[in-house]
């Protein structure tokens, strides 16, 4: 993940292609998001941001399930 990408977007993106992100940690303002495959299985990738807009968006869920 890199800086100029926008965090928001790639969790829409992600969950609208059908797979599956998780909040693995909250730290502070920093959330850790893994990304994880349509199954739920292996984590592909992962997000670490304090971006004020992607907290906003994750709110309290704990999972794009929720």
């Amino acid at each position: 993940m890199t800086a100029a990408s926008d965090p928001v977007e790639t969790l829409r993106r992600w969950s609208d292609a059908g797979a599956l992100w998780r909040v693995l940690a909250r730290r502070g303002d920093t959330l850790v998001i893994g990304m994880y495959r349509c199954d739920g299985g292996e984590e592909v990738d992962r997000i670490e941001s304090a971006d004020a807009a992607l907290r906003d968006y994750v709110g309290d869920r704990t999972d794009s399930e929720a």
